[in-house]
């Protein structure tokens, strides 16, 4: 506090450059004059009487000093460095001294009353200013984020197009003038982190985007969704808006971890993630871990619980996509129109490689499985149920390198409709798969590399046991170059072999070429 109030006692009295400024006063009946050089003796301990035999003849600051120690007022270690120094003093930082040790009030001796009294102009003046300062500080307190609180974000910049080919020449035309435009897109990402004991974790995540999910390939507008980006996202309500995107509470109770939410998604319940793969992305589909029905992402009001310990991990979790809603047709907890998945996950993780087979339950006709081929996302369209398995892993090396990260996963599912007499072309099975490359500051300059290779969930076989013609192909491969340590340009493309699936006009082909660069700028 000496050094705040020497610092302001400076200021309110300036000195010229290289010297300290010289003071005036008029003498008093305790014999205070104008300030004199300090002049050298023994030195002195703050808290108790200087023996004054060592010490030369002195001037009015020096004799105050002296008289403020000699009274064992203050046992600030800064005061007896003030004495030590040898250059002068002036009346402001004599006063910001006293005014640092004067006692209680009503208990200052006849030395100290006097001395407050030759300096009571400085003393008011440097307490105004110190009051003024406080005020300033408990205003800006006031505006900053609690120490518990701390933000991220992070935004995207998207410069892509999309190319359409194949023999089925009236639906590439059409595309080609739907979506064949090269568009420049961004995303928002703002999350908020709180934490209330150190441990637990309230998370809330704004997010804003001009993706347009009725013309924009790469916020799946078509010809399928196969084509969304990861990074792809506008508000329902338009472009540039933001909104509350995630938001859950999430706390440790012993080895079990409890979250709740009425914005959370399945990962966020999930104690294992068994996949590394992207540490860039491209595509969404390929963020999913092979097990597109299992580890569905779904997103909405839910609940989880995870016990973990000794890498041994199960987690069990319920989200209802449409939880927000009143109209149990619409939506709601734990109704026909909810949009449920409920998951359970058996998983080990170890430093290096983790695995974990997942299962889940799925209402169907609410996009709870996301992504598929055209053929297997309209089956899904129809009332039912699916049961979702998946297993998926990953091993990494211990440091980035020329050894690259290995993620792969595999997704089986049954389906069931509520009217099976009329269901015998629809999907009884479907199948996932993927398996992601990667290469972490592999190149000169810490740049990064990835490459993936997949069939986003595609049909197997029909209700009436017929086979189904549904295989597709998706392909993606990037380069993150590390432009700083918060900004990276990604360049990259993706390929899909038949992203209608059986849909496709009979005898006919069909494919999809995507080239974007994505910039990303991390704060």
């Amino acid at each position: 506090m000496l050094g705040v109030l020497t610092e302001a006692a400076t200021r309110a009295h300036p000195s010229a450059p290289g010297q300290r400024a010289e003071t005036t006063a008029a003498s008093t009946s305790t014999g205070f004059q104008a300030a004199a050089p300090r002049l050298a003796g023994s030195p002195v301990q703050a808290g108790s009487p200087p023996d004054t035999t060592d010490l030369q003849p002195f001037g009015g600051p020096d004799r105050q000093r002296l008289l403020l120690l000699a009274t064992g007022a203050c046992g600030d270690d800064a005061l007896d460095r003030l004495l030590r120094d040898r250059s002068p003093l002036n009346r402001f930082e004599v006063a910001a001294a006293l005014d640092q040790c004067l006692p209680q009030p009503g208990s200052e001796t006849d030395q100290q009353k006097a001395l407050i009294e030759a300096f009571s102009a400085e003393l008011a003046l440097l307490r105004a200013r110190r009051d003024s300062l406080q005020a300033r500080l408990v205003d800006l307190e006031a505006l900053e984020f609690s120490t518990t609180t701390h933000l991220k974000g992070e935004a995207t910049f998207v410069l892509g197009a999309n190319r359409f080919a194949g023999s089925a020449q009236t639906l590439v035309n059409e595309s080609r003038r739907t979506y064949g435009a090269s568009t420049l897109n961004y995303d928002l990402k703002l999350v908020f982190d709180t934490s209330f004991t150190g441990k637990d974790l309230l998370r809330m995540r704004l997010r804003a985007g001009n993706f347009d999910r009725n013309s924009n390939s790469f916020y799946g507008a078509g010809p399928t969704v196969l084509s969304e980006l990861e990074v792809a996202f506008q508000e329902q309500s338009g472009p540039d808006l933001l909104g509350v995107n995630r938001l859950y509470y999430q706390r440790p109770i012993g080895d079990f971890t409890f979250t709740l939410g009425p914005k959370v998604e399945q990962d966020a319940m999930l104690a294992i993630w068994p996949s590394v793969y992207p540490a860039s992305s491209v595509l969404d589909v390929m963020t999913f871990a092979g097990a597109i029905g299992a580890l569905n992402l779904n997103l909405g009001a839910g609940a989880g619980l995870w016990w973990q310990k000794n890498g041994v991990a199960i987690s069990v979790n319920t989200i209802a996509a449409n939880g927000e809603a009143g109209n149990p047709r619409l939506g709601g907890l734990a109704s026909g129109g909810s949009g449920t998945s409920s998951s359970l996950q058996i998983g080990y993780q170890a430093r290096q490689w983790a695995v974990a087979a997942t299962a889940s339950w799925l209402q169907n006709g609410f996009g709870t499985i996301p992504y598929g081929t055209a053929f297997v996302l309209n089956s899904f369209q129809s009332p039912g149920s699916t049961l979702a398995y998946g297993l998926s892993g990953y091993w990494q090396p211990l440091r980035p390198g020329w050894m690259p990260s290995i993620s792969a996963g595999f997704g089986l599912n049954t389906t069931r409709y509520d009217q099976p007499s009329t269901a015998g072309s629809l999907v009884g099975t479907s199948q996932s798969w993927s398996v992601g490359v990667q290469w972490l500051k592999a190149i000169a300059g810490g740049h990064s590399l990835g490459f993936a290779v997949g069939q986003p969930t595609y049909a197997t076989r029909l209700v009436n046991g017929a086979s189904a013609d549904d295989g597709n192909w998706v392909w993606e491969g990037w380069t993150s170059i590390a432009l700083s340590d918060h900004i990276s340009l990604t360049p990259a493309v993706f390929y899909l072999s038949r992203p209608l699936g059986a849909n496709t006009p009979s005898g006919r082909s069909f494919q999809q070429l995507g080239v974007l660069i994505k910039t990303s700028l991390r704060f």
